[in-house]
């Protein structure tokens, strides 16, 4: 039999997609090439750019931002934007009430009711996956963080949820525990609609209260939704092939605002960039995911546009350190002790070691030399354009003698003599975080022939799961507005129940309650000076550090046309609202 010839990866494209390389005319179906794979399609489990941009082309929110902007709203599951002014707010701020849209039609034929509403924001509520989304609810309607204590769900959970959310006629309340001015732009994005009947038949969650701990931080893959949906949004699910790492969405003929005028999309994970380059050039893809090293290789492309100067609400890329890190079966961390084949697990509870990391990074070269210039150096954790930001001079900066200063100071001078080896972690196809990465590397180990840094690039969905599991002793990642609210940085990257901090293992009681004051603090002069403060501790402490106020472009056909840039959009510039786009040649 005849040795069978493998295909490249470029050619298995080519197979898959026939018309690649002769199309004529662009057809109604859009190609989207992203650089890594869509981890899950649950809503309430999701908790990734990419994830997300592709389960909001499927469902709906309460509200949606404005096209083009990070803070007007406008209404859409609900029929309109409460406010005091139009009385759906109440006096105090405690109070919001959403009149909830009639007729509106889920993928499978349900109507949705002030039910699916309200079941919707209590599954995404007690859901509350590790390190998932839930917190940008919990905080604000049930007071805490995290629907667990000692890894157990909380008996009250349920019956606090159930008091915050209820239906009232043809409206859904909510109730907070205290005021929470940035509450909207977090139902702008988060706990889309679900139809409670269809869930309860597909094994998910039947909405009672006998039930709920069942489905409280459950599995990736346990989940009906992981690989099915049945929202209310412009596009339905044909298929999701995590094989082939594509999902395929067909238009919702049945869209309560009249039918989308593409009619199918392909989001497609291909990992090298030289790959979705050429299907691009080939006219076979309509946008890709490229950086801004890669931007040279577009420019001159026939056929191709490229929006350049596109801002976002988010603080990346950034290094964190991991204060505890997992060492069973962890190949991150070698041999596991301080002998120069591997690191401890507290080895960046010193704050030594993290203080020389941080000055042995090369913050202007990064920017010359990787961002081509665009992007400006950032100054703590709140991004431009938020109340807070920090518009001084950086308080540390790149510095190889103080860098060797702290390190020779670091586990009583037992690093510099014995040396370590770890593994540095970054996403796949991030190039950004790629070279961020490898100079830190080459930085340490130009200090010391002892100090031994290992880059490895990991795909998305493993990245997550180690990450919240504490397994990566240094990751290369950032932070994108869940919600444009400093409230969300500060949560994120210092209190100790955020995101970040939680599976870094880092804590400081002040940082909490400054996060927590800030967050309750109306007066906005008051609220900057509290970040202020937190930012000073988070210059003291360095649980991470962060690079860059960076600028994005989107790579695009000319035949593309509708794009408008949403910077609160998850995974812009590179998508966007499907709905408002089409194909056309004029």
């Amino acid at each position: 039999m005849p040795k069978m010839r493998r295909l490249t990866p470029l050619l298995a494209l080519l197979v898959a997609f026939p018309g690649c390389a002769r199309r004529q005319r662009p057809s109604s179906t859009y190609v989207y090439l992203a650089g890594s794979d869509i981890d899950s399609l649950d809503p309430d489990w999701a908790y990734d750019r990419l994830s997300d941009a592709a389960i909001l082309q499927m469902y709906e929110p309460l509200l949606a931002f404005k096209p083009g902007s990070a803070a007007e709203l406008e209404p859409l599951i609900s029929e309109k934007v409460p406010s005091r002014a139009n009385g759906l707010i109440s006096a105090d701020g405690l109070t919001y009430r959403f009149p909830i849209r009639k007729g509106v039609k889920f993928h499978g034929g349900q109507t949705l009711t002030p039910e699916d509403v309200r079941y919707s924001l209590l599954r995404f509520l007690l859901t509350d996956r590790d390190a998932g989304p839930s917190f940008v609810l919990l905080e604000p309607l049930l007071g805490y963080a995290s629907t667990r204590e000692g890894g157990k769900p909380k008996p009250a959970a349920f019956d606090d949820a159930a008091k915050a959310v209820r239906v009232e006629g043809d409206s859904v309340v909510l109730t907070l525990k205290r005021p929470f001015a940035p509450l909207l732009t977090v139902l702008a994005t988060w706990a889309p609609m679900l139809s409670k009947d269809w869930c309860a038949k597909s094994g998910e969650w039947d909405g009672t209260r006998e039930t709920w701990a069942r489905f409280n931080n459950p599995a990736k893959e346990s989940s009906f939704l992981f690989a099915n949906a049945n929202g209310t949004g412009p596009f339905l699910l044909e298929r999701r092939s995590p094989e082939a790492k594509e999902v395929v969405l067909r238009r919702f003929d049945g869209y309560w605002r009249g039918p989308a005028k593409l009619s199918r999309a392909l989001i497609k994970a291909v990992d090298e960039f030289a790959t979705r380059k050429l299907m691009l050039q080939a006219g076979d893809a309509d946008a890709i995911r490229a950086e801004r090293l890669q931007l040279p290789l577009l420019q001159d492309l026939d056929g191709v546009q490229i929006v350049d100067g596109l801002s976002l609400v988010e603080t990346r890329p950034a290094v964190f350190f991991t204060f505890r890190i997992e060492t069973a079966g962890n190949p991150s961390v070698g041999s596991g002790k301080l002998d120069g084949k591997g690191i401890p697990a507290d080895f960046f509870a010193d704050k030594d070691v993290r203080r020389g990391f941080a000055h042995a990074f090369d913050y202007e070269g990064y920017i010359r030399d990787v961002d081509r210039g665009k992007g400006t150096r950032a100054v703590g954790f709140i991004p431009r354009g938020l109340l807070g930001h920090n518009d001084g001079k950086p308080r540390r900066g790149y510095d190889m003698a103080k860098a060797a200063k702290h390190l020779k100071r670091a586990w009583g001078g037992a690093l510099w003599e014995k040396g370590f080896r770890f593994t540095a972690s970054y996403e796949a196809g991030d190039q950004p975080g790629e070279a961020v990465a490898n100079m830190l590397k080459r930085s340490l180990e130009s200090l010391n022939p002892r100090f031994r840094v290992d880059v490895r690039p990991i795909q998305w969905s493993t990245y997550l799961d180690q990450q919240s599991h504490g397994k990566l002793p240094l990751f290369v990642t950032g932070w994108t507005a869940d919600y444009p609210d400093p409230h969300n940085f500060a949560f994120s990257f210092m209190h100790s129940q955020g995101n970040m901090p939680s599976t870094q293992r880092y804590r400081n009681p002040e940082a909490d309650r400054l996060v927590a004051a800030a967050a309750q603090e109306l007066d906005e002069a008051k609220r900057a000076a509290l970040y202020q403060r937190l930012q000073a501790i988070y210059e003291e402490d360095v649980p991470s550090f962060t690079i860059l106020n960076s600028v994005y472009y989107r790579t695009q056909r000319t035949w593309v046309k509708g794009f408008v840039h949403y910077p609160m959009w998850l995974d812009a510039p590179y998508s966007c609202p499907l709905y408002a786009l089409e194909k056309s040649d004029s």
